[in-house]
């Protein structure tokens, strides 16, 4: 009895260290996005060229998902998380001393290489500690942590630009992510591996094979790459697009941009976690299914950006959209390892993660190329469409595959 309480308690230990060093990785995107202007200023950038920059970090951390999973797979899930949170601090640290576009590039880069391999290795690392019961729930802890990240780090960082100029939070979030990297001994270690064949380092030629037998796989790749595309154009642009269109100081233009956002939004995951774990105790496919439903409900919110709203119309439209999206992000990752075997989970985490910032990126860039042309209230309403196409294939794709590709994977682990 008293075993099982302590590895209750470790595991629980665990996910909150996990959700702290995710609220610090999406701080430090945050931290980018609300110093938007003043490096605008400094660097003497155009707005595509702002896009090009921003998009930088989603680029490589796109392209380095997928070696993230791989590895996650394949060594210490646990070890991996820290040198991750390590390097990525280094890196936002060291970009409060840039002086240079080509060196801010360059720490972008870094910046997504580092990062990118935090998010397979925790996620399959909470797939290991906790079971179905509780899974849902756990996700949407970690999934919360970092949604409250962007809002602490860009309201911060905004707050010491407009005080101490846009390098002082960097500095901050840099320092704290070193600082948790520096006890994590005392919080995290590998679970247990059980005596399966699940057990087992899985080759990557294997992974990739058993991954393109999972249609449901697919249709949840789907909606990474359309609803992600619109999700990274709000959180890159929607700071600058307040203080442009209704006049905001930069710190309370950081703090509304990142708030609207984020704060629903945490709310719908910590509810979801819930929703999530009920809803599916008798039907597994059910996640998935949320995660589609909400994609349908929550995309028509975005229209308004059509009718040149006012303040308190942004602020609400934001707000249910992101409630909705919580509320099914905390369904996404649950559902992709009732459908992926526990050897397969950070290789397939990777993968999502690569077609989920590679949109990011390209939404984020084509967002900075047309906001000359068409302006951002309209380039914010076509994320409408995206949303709504990936909630309609999600819920064809639970109608045809998901049970099919639940039982498989669970024979894999048997």
């Amino acid at each position: 009895m008293n075993n099982a309480r302590e590895s209750s308690a470790f595991r629980w230990r665990a996910t909150i260290f996990l959700a702290a060093a995710a609220a610090i990785n999406f701080g430090d995107r945050a931290a980018f996005s609300v110093v938007l202007a003043p490096l605008r200023e400094e660097l003497h950038l155009t707005d595509a060229a702002l896009g090009v920059v921003s998009s930088l970090f989603l680029w490589s951390h796109a392209l380095g998902s997928p070696v993230a999973g791989i590895l996650a797979d394949r060594f210490s899930r646990s070890r991996l998380v820290v040198w991750s949170l390590f390097l990525w601090s280094c890196f936002i640290l060291i970009t409060g001393a840039s002086t240079g576009v080509g060196e801010l590039g360059f720490l972008r880069v870094s910046l997504g290489l580092a990062e990118c391999i935090y998010f397979p290795a925790a996620f399959a690392l909470m797939a290991d500690y906790h079971g179905v019961a509780t899974r849902g729930k756990a996700m949407s802890l970690l999934s919360a942590g970092a949604q409250f990240g962007i809002v602490v780090g860009g309201a911060c960082a905004a707050y010491l630009a407009q005080h101490f100029g846009w390098r002082a939070g960097f500095y901050v979030l840099g320092g704290c992510g070193i600082s948790l990297a520096a006890i994590s001994g005392w919080f995290l270690r590998d679970a247990p591996a059980p005596r399966t064949v699940s057990a087992q380092k899985a080759g990557v030629g294997e992974a990739l094979r058993y991954l393109m037998k999972v249609p449901s796989y697919y249709f949840i790749l789907a909606k990474q790459i359309l609803a992600d595309a619109g999700t990274w154009i709000f959180l890159g642009w929607l700071p600058l697009y307040l203080l442009e269109n209704f006049h905001l100081k930069l710190g309370e233009a950081g703090f509304a941009g990142t708030f609207m956002l984020q704060a629903s939004l945490v709310i719908g995951i910590a509810f979801g976690g819930w929703f999530s774990d009920r809803v599916a105790a008798g039907d597994p496919t059910r996640r998935m299914a949320i995660l589609g439903f909400t994609c349908v409900i929550g995309a028509p919110f975005a229209i308004v950006f059509l009718m040149t709203p006012s303040f308190a119309v942004v602020a609400a439209a934001v707000a249910c959209a992101s409630f909705f999206r919580g509320v099914g992000t905390a369904s996404e990752r649950p559902a992709l390892c009732d459908i992926i075997p526990p050897r397969y989970r950070s290789t397939a985490l990777g993968i999502m993660n690569t077609c989920a910032t590679a949109a990011g990126a390209l939404g984020v860039l084509v967002a900075g190329l047309l906001k000359h042309d068409f302006g951002l209230n309209a380039v914010f309403a076509g994320s409408a469409a995206l949303n709504l196409a990936a909630g309609l294939l999600l819920l064809y794709g639970v109608r045809r595959f998901n049970q099919r590709d639940i039982a498989r994977a669970r024979e894999d682990a048997a």
